[in-house]
């Protein structure tokens, strides 16, 4: 298992942003739970990977709104003292871990 980031956000994050991705992660989860009970509930396959697709969809849109966040802050930041390449390095290799 890869060493877990202990760095934290060069500014923190507006409560208004903080409760938009939270309110989607809710969502999400309740979407989770609704594919738990139509495979209980034996549901039509196709009915559940729909389902499954928008999941994924709606993940990879909040993981686009924390790197939009992250980039905008916290590598500008980096790079104007002086450590951009470690924190350009840091979301590369993040960004790898998506499209696998």
């Amino acid at each position: 298992m890869e060493k877990e980031s202990v760095k934290h956000m060069s500014r923190p994050r507006p409560e208004d942003e903080k409760v938009k991705i939270l309110n989607r992660l809710k969502r999400i989860e309740g979407q989770v739970r609704g594919i738990q009970a139509m495979v209980e509930e034996d549901r039509y396959c196709i009915d559940i990977l729909v389902q499954i697709s928008a999941i994924q969809s709606a993940l990879k849109n909040t993981g686009l709104t924390i790197t939009e966040r992250h980039m905008k802050h916290c590598v500008t930041d980096a790079i104007n003292t002086g450590d951009g390449d470690d924190s350009i390095e840091e979301l590369m290799a993040v960004l790898k871990q998506f499209s696998k």
